[in-house]
C-alpha cells in the first residue's frame, strides 16, 4: 500500500512540474487550466459511442438534412478561419516549415498564433458532432475504430499542444489539417443536399489521398527536426511522428478497403460479365445455326420438331411417288402380256 501511495505522490509531483513549464499565456483560457474537462468530455463522447446505437436501435433513423447542411457549413468556415489565420500570421512572422521555436512572449502576432491553435483545439470538440449525427441517423457502419480513435485522440493531443507549445512548429500541422477539413466538410455539406448534388461529387476518394499526403508530410518534417536538431520540445516531435505514423497506417488501410479493393471487385465483375455475355452469344449462334433449333434443356427445340415434320412429309411424298411409278410399270407390263395372249389365240 505504501508503494502505491508513493507512486501517486510521484505522479502528482510530476504533474505539478509539467504545469510549471506550461505556457502561461493560455492557462486562464477556457478548458485550459486543467486536463479534467478535456478528459471528462472524451469520456462523455466514448459513452455516447457505446450506448447511443443501443438507444437508437428501437427508433427510426432521423433525416436531419437541414442540420447537416448548417453544421457542415459552420465547421467548414471555422476551419477556413483557422487555416487562413495561421497562414497569414506565419508568413508575416516568417515562420519556417522545417524548424520554428515557440515564442512564449506576449507579442500580438504570436498571441494570434496561440489563439488560432486554441480554436483548432475547440474545433476538435465541435467535430464530436460528426459521431452524434451518425448515431441519430443509424449509420453505425461509420463508427469504425479509425473514426473513434481519430476524434477522441485529436481532442486530447491538441489540449496538450495548446497547453505547452501554442506556437512554433505546431502551426504547420494545424494549418494543413484545417485546409484539408475545409475540403472535407464542403463535401459533406454538399452531399447532404441529396442525390441531385451527390452525382457531381466525384472527388470523395481524393480527400483520403490528401489526408495521407498531409500525415506523411507532417511525419517526415517531424522526423527531420529530430535528426537535425530543432529548438522545439523534443517530446512533442516524437509524439507527432508516432501519431502521424498511426494515421498513415489506419487511413492507408481505409483507402485500400474502401477504394482499391472495391475497384478490383468491380473490375472482376465487369470482366466476368463480359465473359458471360460472350458465352451466351456463342450459345445463341453456333456454326451458323440457332442453338434453339437443336436442343432446349436437353430436348429437341420447337424449330427442330418443325423440321422433323417437314422432313417426314417429304419422305412420305417420295415413297408414294415411287410406289405410283412402280404400279404404272406393272400395269403397262400386264397390258402388253394380255395383248400378246389375244393375238396368239
Amino acid at each position: 500500500m505504501e508503494v502505491i501511495q508513493e507512486k501517486i505522490y510521484q505522479l502528482h509531483d510530476f504533474y505539478k512540474w509539467t504545469l510549471s513549464i506550461s505556457d502561461e499565456r493560455v492557462k486562464d483560457w477556457p478548458l485550459m487550466s486543467s486536463p479534467l474537462p478535456t478528459l471528462g468530455l472524451v469520456t462523455v463522447y466514448l459513452t455516447m459511442v457505446k450506448f447511443g446505437p443501443k438507444i437508437m436501435a428501437s427508433r427510426a433513423p432521423l433525416q436531419l438534412r437541414v442540420p447537416l447542411i448548417v453544421y457542415n457549413l459552420a465547421v467548414m468556415l471555422l476551419n477556413l478561419y483557422i487555416g487562413v489565420e495561421l497562414a497569414v500570421v506565419s508568413v508575416r512572422l516568417r515562420y519556417s516549415w522545417f524548424c520554428q521555436p515557440v515564442d512564449y512572449s506576449s507579442n500580438p502576432e504570436e498571441m494570434r498564433i496561440a489563439a488560432a491553435l486554441w480554436w483548432y483545439y475547440i474545433s476538435k470538440l465541435v467535430e464530436f458532432t460528426d459521431t452524434l449525427f451518425f448515431i441519430l441517423r443509424k449509420k453505425t457502419n461509420q463508427l469504425t475504430f479509425l473514426h473513434i480513435y481519430h476524434h477522441s485522440t485529436m481532442f486530447c493531443l491538441w489540449w496538450i499542444g495548446v497547453k505547452w507549445v501554442a506556437g512554433g512548429s505546431s502551426f504547420l500541422a494545424a494549418m494543413m489539417n484545417s485546409f484539408v477539413h475545409v475540403i472535407m466538410y464542403a463535401y459533406y455539406g454538399l452531399s447532404a443536399f441529396g442525390p441531385s448534388i451527390q452525382k457531381y461529387l466525384w472527388w470523395k476518394k481524393h480527400i483520403t489521398c490528401i489526408q495521407l499526403i498531409q500525415f506523411t508530410s507532417a511525419g517526415v518534417l517531424g522526423a527531420r527536426a529530430i535528426v537535425v536538431g530543432c529548438d522545439f520540445p523534443l517530446w512533442m516531435q516524437y509524439a507527432l511522428v508516432v501519431y502521424m505514423s498511426s494515421f498513415i497506417v489506419l487511413f492507408g488501410q481505409f483507402y485500400v478497403q474502401a477504394y482499391r479493393l472495391k475497384y478490383q471487385r468491380k473490375l472482376k465483375e465487369s470482366k466476368s460479365g463480359r465473359a458471360h455475355h460472350k458465352s451466351e452469344a456463342n450459345g445463341v449462334i453456333a456454326n451458323g445455326y440457332s442453338s434453339k433449333r437443336h436442343m432446349a434443356n436437353g430436348a429437341p427445340g420447337q424449330e427442330g420438331q418443325v423440321e422433323k415434320k417437314h422432313t417426314g412429309k417429304k419422305c412420305e411424298r417420295a415413297t408414294a411417288e415411287v410406289k405410283s411409278q412402280h404400279n404404272n410399270v406393272r400395269t403397262r407390263a400386264q397390258t402388253r402380256r394380255d395383248g400378246r395372249s389375244r393375238q396368239e389365240s
